[in-house]
């Protein structure tokens, strides 16, 4: 049954009207309810890059864009010559950082934001599959930026709506990142819904293409099943290995991957346990050097 009608109309016009005073108070959660999970293989019209190269990351981070003109200008146009004017050669906005955190299913953000200050020198990007979880994570986002304009907090901090299942290279370059969090996945229960789980062999072959050597994938879950399946499937990865369980415990952010999302905290209250899992990106192998030379 289709939900009542007035219901998605209150959600509508408190987010329009939040948006039209420049979203300086934080959102209110009951505005941006979404099912909790997402069929990754449906047709969900996104908008992405080609490469990445092509992504406009101006807009997600802009206190950390500068203008770069595209070319060089060469020669006097005829415009010049006629009023004398000098026109400026074009330009487009370019970060002066790369992003190197990403949090795959950021939900309504809880990490993102637990990070922010943590790594205030690091580009952090959420992504998020569902449409209105997303608007309520930018939404947060830019009240928190306006709430602590003078500490300047906040600015290092975005999201943006995306299948990572599908598009994750188009964002990313070889090495670009070094550190993935995936917290919390949908666990697919059914046998035949497992080629929907965010952690699979394909897609730790793309997890190591954006990791650097080094990097680390950042795992938990509440489901000893999905833990395994995890576990498993990095173990197998012949880029991956497994970061032993007192160099996990020694790093901060496993404790604020434990704490600080919306899942994890709702685990917390049903006394629910954690299971947490590093893997360590390796370096490349080497090419056999040509012998036929």
């Amino acid at each position: 049954m289709s939900e009542p009608k007035n219901k998605r109309q209150k959600r509508e016009d408190y987010r329009a009207a939040l948006r039209a005073n420049g979203v300086t108070e934080l959102p209110r959660k009951k505005f941006y309810r979404q099912r909790a999970h997402a069929n990754p293989f449906s047709d969900h019209s996104l908008i992405y890059p080609p490469t990445p190269e092509q992504m406009d990351w101006a807009s997600l981070y802009p206190h950390y864009a500068v203008e770069e003109p595209i070319a060089q200008k060469t020669e006097t146009t005829e415009f010049e010559e006629t009023t004398g004017q000098e026109l400026s050669a074009p330009a487009i906005r370019k970060l002066t950082k790369q992003v190197e955190v990403a949090d795959i299913g950021c939900g309504f953000g809880g990490l993102l934001i637990a990070l922010a200050p943590v790594l205030p020198e690091t580009l952090v990007l959420g992504l998020e599959i569902r449409v209105s979880v997303t608007q309520f994570v930018e939404d947060r986002i830019k009240a928190l930026r306006v709430q602590n304009e003078e500490q300047k907090l906040y600015r290092n901090i975005a999201v943006l709506r995306a299948n990572t299942m599908k598009f994750m290279p188009n964002f990313f370059n070889k090495g670009q990142l070094n550190k993935i969090f995936i917290c919390f996945p949908d666990p697919h229960f059914k046998a035949r819904k497992h080629k929907q789980r965010i952690v699979s062999t394909t897609l730790n072959s793309e997890y190591a293409y954006v990791l650097r050597p080094g990097g680390i994938v950042y795992t938990i879950t509440d489901v000893p099943d999905l833990h395994e399946w995890m576990v498993g499937h990095f173990n197998a990865h012949p880029a991956f290995e497994r970061v032993s369980v007192e160099e996990q415990e020694a790093d901060p952010l496993v404790e604020i991957m434990r704490n600080e999302t919306e899942e994890g905290k709702k685990v917390t209250r049903h006394n629910g346990q954690k299971h947490v899992a590093l893997f360590r990106r390796l370096e490349d192998p080497q090419w056999p050097e040509d012998v036929s030379a």
